[in-house]
Parts: C-alpha cells; sequence; structure tokens
C-alpha cells in the first residue's frame, strides 16, 4: 500500500465543513478542497441547551450532500468531528444517530482539548509556507467558533507540531450574539456585558495557557478570516489573498469596532461576509478584539511586544484530516 485517502468533517456551531485527502507517508494531497455550509446548528442551544429541529434538519441536508460527495471520492477511512454545540446538547444522541445513518460513521464528539489540539496541528502544519518562514515560534493559535474558542500554545523545541498549554472557552460568535448582542445594532450596554463576559473566560484560559510567552499569533476560523478580508478592504473574499495575511493588530481591532456596531443590514452590504454570518460577526469581531489585545497585554508584561497575527485557512478541518491520515497509513503498514 503507497497511500490512503481519508475524509474529515468539522460539524461545529455555525458551519460544518467536509474535505478530502490523500497521505502517502511523505505528503498530503487535497483531493476534496473544503466544502463549507453554514448551517446554524447550535441554533438557540446556549439558552435551551437542546437542537432546534430546523438547525437539525439544515445540518442532516449539508451531510446528505457530503455523503454524495463521499461516494463519488471513496475514503478508507471518514471521521465526524463535533464540537461546542454537540458538546452543550441534551438531545445529542438522536443527531448522532441521524449522522451515522447518513454517513455510515458516528460523530466523534471531542473535548475542548482535543479540539484544540487538532487545530494546532492544522494551522502550525503550513505556518512556514504561509509566513515565508518568518513567524516565530512559541505559537498561539486561536480557534474562534461559533460556541468556543480554543487558546493553544505550542510548537517550541524538537516537537515543533506539540502543544504545550490549552484551553477551551465558551465564548464564540454565535453564542456572545444570542446572550448579549441581541439589539440592532447592539447597545453599548450590551457590548460592556459581552465583553465582560469575554474578559472573565480569558481570565481562566490565561491561568493556564501563557500567552505571554507566544511570539506569534495564529488566527483561524470562519470570523478570523472573514474579519481579517474587511480589514483588507477585499471587495469580496479570496482565500489565496486572506490565508497568510499579517494584518496589525490595530487595524483588526478598528475593522472589528466598526463591524461589531453596525446593523444587519449594513454588514449585509459586504460581500466578504458569508450570508450565514452576518447576524453573528459583530459578535466574533468582539471576541476576536478582547483576545487580541489581551494577548498584547500579556506580552508586553513578559517584556516583549506583539503587533500583529497571521490569518490562517488551516485549522481544525486541516488537523482532522492530517491526523486520522498519519494514523490510518499507520495501522495500514502495521498490518
Amino acid at each position: 500500500m503507497t497511500s490512503v485517502t481519508v475524509g474529515g468533517i468539522d460539524c461545529g456551531t455555525n458551519s460544518i465543513r467536509l474535505m478530502v485527502a490523500t497521505y502517502d507517508g511523505d505528503g498530503f494531497t487535497v483531493d476534496v478542497p473544503r466544502i463549507m455550509r453554514v448551517v446554524r446548528l447550535g441554533q438557540g442551544i446556549d439558552e435551551t441547551h437542546r437542537f432546534a429541529a430546523d438547525a437539525l434538519e439544515r445540518t442532516y441536508a449539508a451531510c446528505r450532500e457530503f455523503a454524495d460527495v463521499l461516494r463519488e471520492h471513496p475514503v478508507d477511512a471518514l471521521r465526524f468531528v463535533a464540537t461546542s454545540a454537540t458538546r452543550d446538547a441534551e438531545n445529542r444522541e438522536d443527531f448522532e444517530n441521524t449522522v451515522e445513518s447518513i454517513l455510515g460513521v458516528r460523530p466523534d464528539v471531542i473535548p475542548g482539548t482535543e479540539e484544540a489540539r487538532l487545530s494546532f496541528l492544522g494551522a502550525t502544519s503550513v505556518v512556514d509556507q504561509l509566513s515565508d518562514g518568518h513567524a516565530q515560534a512559541p505559537y498561539l493559535v486561536v480557534d474562534l467558533g461559533g460556541g468556543s474558542t480554543e487558546v493553544v500554545l505550542g510548537g517550541v523545541g524538537e516537537h515543533a507540531g506539540e502543544v504545550d498549554a490549552a484551553y477551551s472557552m465558551n465564548v464564540g460568535s454565535v453564542r456572545m450574539t444570542e446572550r448579549h448582542l441581541v439589539s440592532d445594532p447592539p447597545t453599548e450596554e450590551q457590548i460592556g456585558q459581552a465583553s465582560a463576559d469575554i474578559d472573565a473566560h480569558i481570565d481562566t484560559a490565561f491561568a493556564t495557557v501563557p500567552a505571554g510567552r507566544a511570539r506569534t499569533i495564529i488566527g483561524v476560523s470562519g470570523t478570523v478570516t472573514t474579519m481579517t478580508g474587511l480589514a483588507q478592504g477585499l471587495a469580496t473574499y479570496d482565500r489565496d489573498a486572506v490565508d497568510g495575511a499579517v494584518v496589525r493588530i490595530d487595524d483588526a481591532c478598528a475593522t472589528d469596532d466598526r463591524i461589531l456596531r453596525m446593523t444587519r443590514a449594513e454588514r449585509a452590504q459586504y460581500p466578504v461576509i458569508h450570508p450565514g454570518r452576518i447576524d453573528v460577526i459583530g459578535g466574533g469581531a468582539l471576541v476576536w478584539t478582547r483576545v487580541l489585545r489581551r494577548v498584547q497585554q500579556a506580552a508586553a508584561d513578559e517584556g516583549h511586544a506583539i503587533d500583529s497575527y497571521i490569518a490562517s485557512e488551516h485549522g481544525l478541518l486541516d488537523g482532522i484530516v492530517r491526523d486520522l491520515a498519519v494514523r490510518t497509513f499507520a495501522g495500514r503498514r502495521a498490518a
């Protein structure tokens, strides 16, 4: 056997993604680039702790679409990873059963620590290409999702892909929007309450993750890449322009603040923002600003400065695929 082909599915709070790749022991070839659908699986879950019926149907429709793709691109192994929303859902067994009936694989509901490890693996696997080799370790990878945000420090020493410390915060674009930013546009009081909520979670996270040690921030996820495109002034979303972009933190925070205070109708005028993100991107922008500013402060406290971040299109989904491919390849060779 010279290679294995694997599929990875990342099912988050706001979106679901599929990728298929082949691994030959030396490198990866992407057979099916990321297919992303905004399904809002976590709709209302922060309040109800249950999946809504329409959210489930949107997700099942995407799963059926992915099943069609996988019939055209057979895989040796498939992993369906479910994250924050599914961890919180009381009726997740029904969801798991239906997904298994559609795709033939049961969702793997991973803890935040595993999500952090896989996000770090995906983000750092291409960091040298993204930054032309100029990114400096330790890296702090920030994966800002709909329901949770992972902060992961690592990349030092012989095992550059390994995690030194990680924490998963229960803050994200959907959760903060539904919990606090309920007006259109949000009021200053709501923004203040959301900021305090986010900061309290960051306090807890940074007690575990020494973020001040980081020399490079790598931001992944749809919120980060969308806000990066806006900070760059792109007319439409351009994956190649965003992937690897180095953005000044001051510029990013100014863009975040402007988008946060817009109405939904005003945000809809920006083609860079996916239609499925228009109503929650403000919440994500606020989380991103608070994390960036707190990392800056933590670095300053350690005696060095961070004034920019690197945006990456490579995160949890890449980590799922790479991890599965390497394990499957090793298992086949050992058999």
